[in-house]
């Protein structure tokens, strides 16, 4: 049975534009774009003895993709402090990663026009497999300096506790 939206007025899809990503319980400054979430399940194809020519399928492993942070180079130190957790340079033999808290769940929230939670997802046991902390300098160039995380997960799900808001109306 198809599951209706509570919203009788809302008929356009959400923009991509307005989200949040929370780790450690508070807010990351300045992120200003995320990857998209994606999940693969192998095919595990098989065929029975007396039918030769069908293959049947089933599903195998299910793998997610790692997920892909940018923001712009500030002082804030939120993505090297998480990406030296893995890896830090200089701490001695036997220490260069902090087994006991290298990892993290995050959310990423996603919000309507008006600035309403509309759905959030839980992205559980993240890691950073790869951190770039300034981009190519170029003096020519008239961009934002952006740094990039890349992060490995084993899973995410949607918060179903975050339900659809009846969006507000402004009287003029």
């Amino acid at each position: 049975m198809a599951q209706f939206s509570v919203n009788p007025k809302r008929f356009d899809p959400y923009k991509n534009f307005k989200f949040r990503v929370k780790w450690d319980g508070h807010y990351v400054a300045g992120v200003s774009k995320v990857s998209m979430l994606k999940r693969t399940t192998e095919v595990v194809k098989h065929r029975e003895g007396g039918d030769p020519s069908t293959t049947r399928k089933s599903p195998g492993r299910t793998d997610f993709d790692a997920i892909t942070l940018e923001r712009g180079v500030t002082h804030d130190l939120d993505f090297e402090a998480w990406a030296n957790k893995v890896w830090n340079l200089g701490p001695g033999l036997g220490s260069e990663v902090s087994l006991a808290d290298f990892r993290k769940d995050l959310i990423i929230e996603l919000y309507n026009e008006a600035g309403q939670k509309v759905i959030a997802y839980k992205v559980f046991r993240c890691w950073v497999s790869e951190y770039q902390a300034q981009p190519d300098l170029d003096a020519n160039a008239n961009a934002v300096a952006i740094q990039h995380l890349k992060l490995e997960n084993e899973g995410w799900e949607r918060d179903t506790s975050v339900t659809e808001p009846t969006e507000p109306t402004l009287n003029a």
